[in-house]
């Protein structure tokens, strides 16, 4: 992997320091709604606790349906794009790693979206993620999590070229390096438009389902369900899945 990339990403801030001008723009695809009734259903009357809480797009329509949610979040420059929006600047946010979930109540909900679970780059600081967001949780509270199912056979050679968008003045690219070791993949999106060339650099360890279960396991949880999307589809294995994990005992 390429060692410049993996240096800045070492800094939790880095990711959403680089994305918050274009986040929102880049995942308008991305529709809360279900996420959003599965979410509030789970936390029922009890508190909830995003992390890596972003620009809001989950917690605040899930804020808006009467439920109490806290946030975690590494980047100022996100957290000034939630603030912007309505209803954002009522969300209470710790700001700091989430590796750490660095606040002291209990929540009915903890829950994780979007795959930035992958954004800690060992499993080290996953499995610590997993046992602090354990530690947290009411009784009867349940840890959730959003995430992709690694597709090795996106690369050839380990490599991924993709075009993204085409339009008269912009233009969209990827460009991607996988390390199946190290369950890592480096990205850049490539961004050419009228403003010049912008790089927005991501990288990711990617965890597999079952790897995940047993991190579960060593910090005293246990999968209840597990679905394929946040309208409960069957899980099949293969595009993402929505694990839901209840304490053991």
């Amino acid at each position: 992997m390429g060692s410049t990339i993996t240096s800045a990403m070492s800094d939790p801030a880095f990711y959403g320091d680089t994305w918050a001008p274009i986040y929102d723009e880049v995942h308008t695809q991305l529709d809360p709604t279900a996420a959003v009734e599965v979410l509030a259903e789970i936390a029922g009357t009890g508190k909830a606790l995003e992390l890596g809480i972003g620009t809001g797009r989950v917690a605040i329509p899930l804020a808006a349906r009467g439920i109490t949610v806290h946030g975690i979040e590494a980047s100022e420059a996100m957290l000034e794009r939630m603030r912007a929006k309505p209803g954002g600047a009522d969300i209470p946010v710790t700001l700091g790693d989430f590796t750490n979930v660095a606040v002291d109540s209990e929540y009915a909900l903890i829950y994780i979206v979007f795959s930035t679970l992958y954004g800690l780059l060992t499993q080290n600081a996953q499995v610590d993620c997993v046992r602090n967001a354990a530690a947290r949780l009411a009784p009867g509270g349940v840890f959730v999590v959003e995430g992709f199912v690694p597709d090795p056979t996106r690369f050839d050679r380990g490599q991924r070229v993709q075009v993204n968008r085409i339009e008269a003045t912009r233009l969209d690219l990827l460009f991607a390096r996988h390390d199946p070791v190290e369950q890592r993949v480096a990205s850049q999106q490539v961004v050419v438009g009228k403003q010049g060339m912008q790089l927005y650099p991501v990288e990711v360890r990617y965890v597999w389902p079952s790897e995940l279960d047993l991190m579960a396991q060593l910090a005293g949880l246990r999968l209840r369900e597990r679905w394929g999307d946040w309208r409960r589809s069957r899980y099949t294995g293969s595009g993402a899945h929505i694990s839901i994990y209840e304490r053991a005992d």
